[in-house]
């Protein structure tokens, strides 16, 4: 059996789960992305097994119809919308997935949320070169965060910012007032969640509906000092209308972990922009996280070899 463990940027995969006990099986680790669908066919040709590290690399149905001889397909995480899983299945490909924690990548929203509201990343840099303060921060408590998603990671970002004694409201398109308000938070109209918000994180599921959800409207409506969070999908954040937002200071600040395409480019803007406090989606990279990625990847796929296959995407 050989398997091709993809997009491990850290090069940890080997160190963090047992793949020894997968006896005789032929592996190898690819750490940097591939450059197209091409490429992807190219490189994972003859292939029994493959090993995708979340959203890196996509599948869609015509990279799947050119890895004939692909028979498992593993994703970290239980879902994963860059597999075409009905196409999979059409062409005989088992699509499984692993466990997963959203409390990571809560933690960065807040790390984000803070570097941004403190002007980290610049004192920071001041003090490597041998300078001192050089801006004003701002504070949280008595401010208003607003989420734009309250499911499971929304709530847990909610939670730490009435630790730090804000204001938490929300609205999302199903959200209600009851649901809002089992969890101390207060249900808004959407455009109430743009115009009061002082500090705005998206944690919404990228769907043909959220795609483009914030663009320059919504921007328009928010508090020039405002701070928009997103640790969620990039294209839910109209890109350029942000990048045109950070720009003319229509709002003050942004925190960005995900973007419309990745790796983003080297010359993005976001990335030299002085209000922008960028991070390259990292909010689900914590040695704990992949452990349980890899540790579930090697049963998964010894369950397969077995004739039972575990933790199935349907």
């Amino acid at each position: 059996m050989k398997i091709a463990v993809l997009d491990d940027y850290q090069r940890v995969a080997r160190s963090l789960a047992d793949w020894d006990s997968l006896d005789a099986a032929e592996i190898r680790v690819f750490t940097e992305p591939f450059a197209d669908a091409d490429e992807v066919v190219r490189a994972l040709a003859g292939f029994d097994v493959i090993v995708a590290m979340r959203e890196r690399t996509r599948f869609p149905a015509e990279v799947l119809a050119g890895l004939t001889g692909l028979r498992l397909l593993v994703s970290t995480g239980p879902v994963n919308a860059a597999i075409d899983v009905a196409a999979a299945r059409e062409l005989g490909v088992v699509v499984c997935g692993t466990g997963y924690v959203a409390h990571p990548t809560a933690e960065l929203t807040w790390a984000l949320i803070l570097a941004a509201a403190r002007n980290i990343p610049a004192e920071v840099r001041s003090v490597r070169e041998g300078g001192w303060q050089v801006g004003l921060g701002v504070g949280l408590r008595g401010k208003t965060l607003g989420l734009l998603g309250l499911g499971r990671l929304g709530s847990e970002v909610a939670r730490i910012g009435q630790a730090f004694g804000m204001d938490t409201i929300a609205w999302s398109q199903n959200l209600t007032a009851d649901r809002a308000a089992e969890r101390g938070v207060t249900a808004v109209s959407r455009d109430a969640l743009f115009q009061r918000a002082d500090v705005l994180s998206v944690h919404l599921v990228l769907s043909a509906r959220t795609r483009g959800l914030v663009g320059a409207a919504e921007l328009a409506m928010m508090k020039p000092t405002a701070i928009l969070v997103n640790t969620s999908r990039g294209p839910i954040v109209d890109e350029q209308a942000l990048v045109e937002a950070l720009r003319q200071k229509t709002i003050g600040s942004a925190a960005i972990d995900v973007y419309d395409t990745e790796p983003a480019a080297a010359d993005h803007p976001l990335r030299t922009l002085e209000n922008a406090v960028v991070t390259p989606h990292i909010g689900y990279v914590t040695r704990e996280l992949y452990e349980i990625f890899y540790r579930d990847a090697v049963e998964d796929i010894a369950a397969f070899r077995s004739g039972q296959p575990i933790r199935v995407m349907r």
